[in-house]
């Protein structure tokens, strides 16, 4: 479901103080990419007025998107990446005045690598309804205000078109391969079913065909965390100062994903009961090392995300189900008879293992039949943004198919 940032993605038990320092000085008011930043490595594509499936028209919808390799002249071997829930287009790359983070997969995308830059062009969108550069509640709408509460309601399905309006205007009518986790996976999944034709195989990771009562209930805590702050304002915040948003509330929902996103046996391995500091917790008001790990990345993450943002795509994966209107999962499933790589986790306790076994025994071209394949790892969901090895030996065996 999240995209991490290397400080994030592996074992460091304790804050340093130069860690502390990097979140000095008042938080934006919105961590989100805006007109006037630094462009860095996004390229922009206009693509017109999009009508939502709540009918509502968003209109001079603009997607941020990065390339990655060249794309040859037939225009066929382009791969589409779709990304996670706080992810974006920057896949491979340092972090710069424009890019808050280095890629997030660059040990799987680039020369020799398994997504080969060498052979294929891989494409990787910012989502409708993000805060990197793609039309969300951030932008600008026509009477020159941030849209903010106004913005529209979004389905997964509508990113999906939305990515297919896109992918019209570059030209390209099929995709070598449609790749995406977490809720990338949401996206992966649907491309799969409303453009079957479209791509000449699927890898759908980390990602369920429908958002269970139980993810729904974790997402409801995750936005009431925002919502409830005083400083969101019903999401028209964006004219606060700087240090006057709803960097609480955000934080907050930041620290309850975190949670979800790895083992709780990872977690009790990695800290245990240790403590930050010399101070006791015990009432001597120091802190637990873990509290410490969750507090500093849910601050950090608020200098590099939108809460109105966090709000729309949350949503957007609360309306994930495949099989609605299709005559249920199992017949929105079985029109997948192109190669389909499903991976899952074991230790995955956000997207859990029987959402991705439920996609396999469904769909005709599962590569391992009516199983999903494992990714053996402690690190729980964000295992694919770690087990580079493993997610590209995987992905290797897809693309040689």
């Amino acid at each position: 479901m999240d995209w991490q940032t290397p400080e994030d993605s592996f074992p460091t038990d304790f804050i340093t103080d130069a860690q502390l320092r990097a979140l000095m000085g008042r938080p934006p008011i919105s961590g989100g990419w805006r007109d006037g930043d630094p462009v860095g490595n996004r390229q922009f594509m206009p693509i017109g007025t999009l009508t939502t499936e709540a009918g509502e028209e968003l209109p001079h919808v603009r997607i941020a998107y990065e390339t990655f390799g060249e794309l040859n002249e037939a225009r066929d071997n382009a791969i589409l990446v779709f990304h996670a829930l706080t992810g974006d287009s920057h896949l491979v790359g340092s972090a710069t005045a424009g890019h808050p983070t280095d890629g997030w997969w660059s040990e799987i995308v680039g020369p020799g690598r398994p997504l080969d830059t060498d052979t294929y062009c891989i494409i990787a969108p910012n989502v409708l309804g993000g805060c990197q550069g793609t039309t969300g509640p951030g932008s600008l709408a026509q009477d020159h205000r941030e849209w903010g509460a106004r913005f529209p309601f979004l389905t997964i399905r509508d990113q999906v078109s939305a990515v297919a309006r896109f992918a019209d205007e570059l030209g390209i009518g099929r995709f070598a391969a449609v790749i995406g986790g977490s809720m990338g996976g949401m996206h992966a999944l649907e491309w799969g079913i409303m453009h079957r034709d479209r791509t000449a195989r699927l890898a759908v990771i980390a990602a369920p065909p429908v958002t269970t009562a139980d993810q729904i209930g974790l997402n409801l805590v995750q936005l009431e965390a925002i919502r409830s702050d005083p400083s969101y304002h019903g999401g028209d915040y964006y004219d606060a100062p700087d240090g006057i948003g709803p960097h609480h509330g955000l934080a907050t929902a930041r620290r309850l994903a975190l949670l979800n996103y790895r083992s709780n046996t990872e977690l009790d391995e990695r800290f245990g009961r240790s403590w930050q500091s010399a101070v006791s917790p015990l009432g001597g008001g120091g802190r637990f090392a873990v509290e410490s790990y969750l507090d500093f990345h849910g601050n950090k993450f608020t200098r590099r995300f939108d809460a109105n943002s966090y709000v729309t795509l949350v949503q957007a994966m609360n309306s994930h189900d495949v099989g609605r209107g299709r005559g249920g999962v199992r017949a929105a499933l079985q029109t997948l008879d192109l190669p389909l790589l499903v991976l899952g986790i074991p230790s995955d306790r956000l997207f859990t293992i029987d959402g991705q076994d439920e996609i396999a025994r469904h769909s005709p071209g599962s590569l391992d039949g009516t199983a999903a394949t494992r990714i053996d790892s402690p690190y729980g969901h964000d295992s694919f943004l770690i087990e580079f090895e493993m997610v590209g030996a995987q992905l290797t065996r897809l693309l040689a198919l």
